[in-house]
């Protein structure tokens, strides 16, 4: 693989994990200021259950990119997208703006479509990396609103045969993505360097997924199968020391134990194993003691159940966190939400046309859900996270859920070892 420099420099940003390495940039041209663009929509609409979403691809193949990726601070958002109503589909760039009273979009496009394998990824300043395949090598722009056109900076390029973009830093300003190797995989900075793409780690065996363990883009937990083959383990890199990897996940010998979500303010980790039998949701504590809990509720009968967003704020409270999840079954997709103290999943509608599986937090406990509709192409959907019967006995979600009711429409307004393990639930 061979990494090679845009025309004019990266716009890079000291700060995260480029701090802790040592690495830093020129800021290149100003960010663009935000766009005061009119609402296309409110934020409240009438649920109704979306189609559901393609299936997830195996590990270590490349997964398809989510229909709306949301930078770590709920600012912006970004997708593909194309014109409605056209024949042969044009697709660009569209940029969401969420920190606003008003949801907004603001298109993104150049002088000739962007392809369909395109990623996009928004950065905390209002730009938006594109990633692009242009014959044996990746390259990599960012994209800003100027006037009514779109500025590109290009960052330059890597030639390899394939790789995928990690989800948005927390630091709001970098972007990395996973080169797979014969026996290792390259973690490379891709946006935020001073040079154009930079290699900053190799982790020995065949990594995938990627989930961000701190606030500062410097701890990043990867699922790692070793050369030759054996269980998958998730693991933590350390991208300020060099890639330093330390086990994360080990809930039993044979098991591939995969790390789905992580809170860093309650350091509550959502996580994938088959070490009950079977594959299972459960949850645990970073740094604690107690074995990982399997809960009953959340292996709910002929439906599939992914968690995608976890509410933010609870410092050391793990157990409050609500949890979001996408549910996919016969009838469509829709949402539920669980907390590790409650004893069941609630099963929220969702509105139509929900970007499935897209959306955040606030700490106080309301989460947000983009949309798109006839008449509101650009929307945000609130709804408040149901309250547990505090009167239940032993709820501390290890026992079974009560019987699962249809989705209610809602109107919306320092890493341990393993085995990882989580805290009592109080009282």
């Amino acid at each position: 693989m061979r990494s090679t420099g845009g025309e004019h420099g990266p716009a890079g940003t000291p700060g995260g994990a480029d701090a802790a390495a040592g690495r830093g940039g020129p800021a290149g041209p100003p960010a663009p200021h935000r766009d005061t663009a009119p609402a296309a929509s409110g934020h409240r609409a009438a649920p109704a259950e979306p189609p559901a979403a393609p299936a997830r691809a195996e590990t270590f193949v490349r997964c398809l990119p989510p229909v709306l990726t949301i930078a770590a601070d709920h600012t912006y958002a970004a997708r593909l997208t194309t014109t409605a109503g056209t024949s042969d589909p044009a697709w660009f760039p569209e940029r969401w703006t969420l920190d606003g009273p008003e949801p907004y979009a603001v298109p993104l496009p150049l002088g000739q479509p962007e392809e369909a394998d395109s990623d996009v990824l928004p950065l905390s300043d209002g730009r938006v990396l594109i990633r692009r395949r242009v014959a044996d090598r990746h390259t990599f722009s960012l994209l800003y609103p100027t006037g009514p056109g779109t500025g590109e900076l290009p960052l330059g390029a890597i030639e390899c045969a394939d790789l995928s973009l990690l989800p948005p830093s927390p630091d709001g300003m970098s972007a990395y993505a996973l080169l797979p190797g014969e026996r290792s995989t390259g973690v490379w900075l891709v946006a935020g360097g001073a040079f154009g793409p930079e290699h900053v780690a190799d982790v020995p065996g065949h990594c995938a997924g990627g989930t961000w363990l701190d606030r500062e883009g410097r701890l990043l937990a990867l699922d790692r199968q070793m050369p030759g083959g054996g269980p998958v383990k998730a693991v933590a890199v350390d991208l300020g020391r060099g890639g330093e990897v330390t086990p994360l996940l080990q809930i039993a010998p044979e098991s591939n134990d995969r790390l789905l979500l992580a809170d860093a303010d309650s350091g509550l980790l959502l996580l994938r194993s088959d070490a009950p039998g079977h594959d299972r949701l459960g949850w645990g504590v970073l740094g604690s003691c107690l074995p990982v809990r399997f809960p009953e509720c959340l292996r709910p009968a002929d439906v599939a159940v992914t968690p995608f967003a976890v509410q933010p704020g609870q410092v050391l409270m793990p157990e409050s966190c609500a949890v979001a999840l996408r549910i996919d079954g016969a009838a469509g997709s829709w949402v539920g939400v669980w907390r590790p103290a409650g004893r069941r999943l609630h099963h929220l509608g969702v509105p139509e046309g929900w970007l499935t599986g897209a959306g955040f937090w606030s700490r106080e406990g309301v989460l947000h859900l983009p949309y798109e509709q006839p008449g509101a192409p650009c929307a945000v959907a609130l709804l408040d996270a149901p309250a547990d019967d505090v009167h239940g006995v032993g709820a501390n979600g290890t026992q079974p859920s009560v019987e699962a009711a249809p989705p209610a429409v809602c109107k919306p307004v320092p890493l341990g070892r393993a085995p990882l393990t989580g805290r009592r639930a109080p009282g």
